[in-house]
């Protein structure tokens, strides 16, 4: 999230926290789709991680995008953190300086590829002068955690103080990680929920898909996908597979009363960002805030506790998918093309809730807790993931096909689907092509992947 919503309406009910959900409805016929992406930034003499401050840092590196896009700056206590775009997209940073481009909503996969390509293109002109490559793993793979730097903005070191009261490896998650997510919209409640179950059920197979985060600390770490592992020991109260989405009567309501009883980060009055760690929504709600005494909500807190929730699908006023590593350009478009597949045409949604609908709440979470270290050979219900996956992947090119979206060429959206179909095909992962490397022509060393694995 690029910057925090600001809004000073004031919330009084639990209706008007629902009606906030329900906003966000929209016609078909203008669904959008917008991708995320972070990338680890490095310095390409040394392979040493960039720090924000410097002629060479990410500082330098955001204002010398600012000239180059016109983009606007997005500061936060005199910090340039991010920058935001006429058309809605936005570049920020993520806590130890991954940098992430938020893509403005798009009306198909080939304006996101050509989105993407602009953007890489811009970050080029701008890092290659500094030095500053970027890797395309899910996981930075070589720097402990003690020698990330950490960006200067005020919720993350609410955040980062948090963070190991909750979990062991929250911290990992904030400074190590990168991801990509793709953002797409529903049109009722009903849709919503069907959206919903579909693609919770089904993460765990993009996570396998794209899997690419094989190394820590200069070695493998034992997992496919090191980051999605990590998310399991983050932050109980506000990750996981969302089991509640399963339950008859499920909707904006459900998700609601998780998202209260979910704790709080931080409450922000103007340009600061009052430490409420732990509290509790409806005290603020009500007035009765211990840290914020007589302060209560508005709009602008119930968007921003909204994004501090972390399940694998992530309720805003669009759904976010969020369970794979990043990969490189057509690992990010194949991304959105999974995705847009399997739930933007209601043929491909039904038929991909087939797939997932026999299986339990066992089911989900044991394949949620496998997939990270054995990817496509995890099994579900019986079945290998990787059928599952293939199956998923049929629907999917039938959804895009149906879209009948085209290029200037003639070609529609299942031509980024083609990466996933060769990763089933050949039953590997990047991260296992990645390790057969590590044991082969890198000769077990990661220094090679910042000259093979970058964008």
């Amino acid at each position: 999230m690029a910057r925090d919503t600001s809004d000073t309406t004031p919330l009084t009910t639990r209706d008007e926290l629902i009606a906030w959900f329900a906003e966000g409805e929209k016609p078909r016929a203008r669904f959008a789709i917008g991708t995320e992406h972070e990338k680890v930034p490095f310095y390409r003499e040394g392979h040493r991680p960039v720090p924000y401050a410097g002629p060479n840092g990410i500082r330098a590196l955001l204002e010398g995008l600012a000239r180059d896009t016109g983009w606007e700056a997005i500061e936060d206590a005199g910090h340039l953190i991010g920058l935001a775009g006429a058309e809605g997209g936005a570049i920020s940073l993520e806590p130890g300086g991954q940098f992430e481009l938020s893509g403005a909503p798009l009306s198909d996969i080939h304006a996101t590829a050509a989105e993407l390509r602009t953007h890489l293109d811009a970050t080029a002109r701008v890092a290659d002068p500094l030095g500053i490559g970027f890797l395309d793993l899910g996981m930075s793979p070589k720097w402990t955690r003690e020698e990330t730097p950490v960006m200067p903005k005020s919720r993350y070191k609410i955040m980062a103080g948090y963070m190991p009261k909750v979990g062991t490896l929250g911290l990992d998650m904030m400074l190590r990680t990168a991801t990509v997510q793709v953002n797409l919209d529903f049109a009722s409640e009903a849709d919503m929920v069907a959206k919903m179950r579909v693609a919770l059920a089904l993460q765990p197979v993009a996570t396998a898909l794209f899997a690419n985060s094989p190394f820590t600390d200069g070695r493998p770490n034992g997992f496919l996908s090191r980051r999605s592992e990590i998310w399991r020991d983050t932050d109980p109260d506000r990750t996981g597979m969302l089991p509640r989405a399963f339950e008859p009567g499920f909707g904006y309501e459900a998700y609601v009363d998780w998202l209260l009883d979910m704790p709080m980060y931080f409450v922000k009055r103007g340009e600061t960002y009052h430490d409420v760690s732990g509290a509790s929504f409806r005290d603020l709600m009500d007035g009765r805030l211990a840290a914020l005494p007589g302060e209560r909500a508005t709009v602008s807190d119930w968007a921003n506790h909204a994004s501090t929730a972390f399940p694998e699908v992530r309720l805003k006023r669009f759904l976010e998918m969020r369970g794979a590593d990043v990969g490189g350009p057509a690992m990010i478009a194949a991304q959105a093309a999974f995705w847009v597949g399997l739930l933007y045409e209601p043929s491909a949604l039904a038929a991909a809730w087939d797939i997932a609908k026999g299986w339990n709440a066992c089911d989900r979470e044991n394949l949620r807790a496998t997939v990270p270290r054995l990817g496509l050979a995890a099994r579900i219900a019986g079945r290998p993931l990787g059928a599952v996956a293939a199956e998923a992947l049929a629907i999917a090119r039938t959804g895009l096909a149906a879209r009948g979206r085209r290029d200037p060429q003639g070609r529609d959206e299942t031509q980024y689907l083609q990466p996933l179909e060769a990763i089933v095909a050949a039953g590997r992962s990047l991260a296992e092509e990645r390790l057969a490397d590590y044991e082969g022509p890198w000769q077990r060393s990661v220094e090679p992947a910042f000259t093979q694995c970058v964008f």
